[in-house]
């Protein structure tokens, strides 16, 4: 699975960039590195003695997990270097080893495993500041709906973040979400009890939509243009720094705008198109 694209990068030189799973450990922990870099560098995480020492983010889970990542290199040099990644753990994964989803430290996700949908978390999706532009997170994109098309995934989901733990700096946000995204209660992800923040603060006819919209984070964005509902309750996470809440997409239900795209770019038909609105 290779999806390639010439970008412009900060330096106005042209490089290729294109997005692969990792292949091997070294690779894994080049994206691991990278995590640590934008998580615990750039937005203030607190790491583990053991994280510090290595400079790497990592956990249990990066051992049965599959590690997609944005490559670029140098038309010049023929260096490389990985820019982006996200994780992904497919639901037949965690039941051959025993497992839990990572959301399950966050969100009770009793009803979606109860759905008969075949499951795929996204989850640690980071990419360098100075390549956060449009052709690197589409490239992400178009390895995430390569991925999805060859494992005949029914439903991702998984936590996206607020940067920051103080829930007043984002209640119009969270409304939003509550009041205009939320999943149908019978897939809702439901935040745990002990740690559950209610999003339901302003009244929906307070809200401006458009201004609510324009002020999240541009990962939340993306997954709402995709076509993505929100779970019920957010939760704050003191290690990273962040509010997260619990996004749910269906592929069935991908807007038609994001599915054709996706389509064209990895040239196969998408799980769910015959069933999409």
């Amino acid at each position: 699975m290779v999806q390639s694209s010439v970008i412009a990068v900060p330096n106005n030189e042209e490089q290729t960039a294109y997005v692969r799973l990792a292949e091997n450990v070294q690779e894994i922990e080049l994206a691991q590195k990278l995590r640590y870099d934008v998580f615990y560098k750039e937005y203030g995480a607190k790491p583990t003695p053991e994280m510090k020492e290595q400079e790497r983010d990592f956990d249990s889970f990066d051992d049965i997990t599959d590690h997609l990542i944005v490559v670029v290199q140098d038309e010049a040099s023929r260096k490389e270097k990985i820019v982006g990644t996200y994780r992904l753990l497919r639901q037949s994964v965690v039941e051959k080893n025993v497992r839990n989803f990572y959301s399950h430290n966050e969100y009770d996700l009793e009803r979606l495993l109860r759905s008969d949908n075949n499951l795929l978390e996204l989850g640690r999706s980071c990419v360098l500041a100075e390549y956060r532009t449009k052709p690197i997170l589409n490239l992400l994109w178009q390895g995430i709906a390569n991925y999805i098309t060859e494992h005949n995934i029914d439903l991702l989901f998984g936590c996206a973040s607020f940067q920051g733990v103080d829930i007043d700096d984002i209640k119009d946000q969270l409304s939003y979400l509550h009041h205009f995204h939320s999943t149908p209660g019978d897939l809702s992800p439901v935040a745990l009890p002990d740690l559950y923040v209610d999003m339901n603060i302003i009244p929906k006819e307070e809200i401006n939509e458009k201004r609510a919209f324009a002020s999240l984070p541009p990962l939340i964005k993306g997954y709402l243009r995709l076509g993505a509902t929100i779970g019920e309750g957010a939760v704050i996470d003191h290690q990273f720094n962040t509010i997260d809440v619990c996004i749910v997409v269906q592929t069935s239900l991908m807007t038609d705008r994001y599915r054709k795209y996706f389509e064209r770019k990895i040239q196969k038909a998408m799980p769910g198109q015959n069933n999409g609105a």
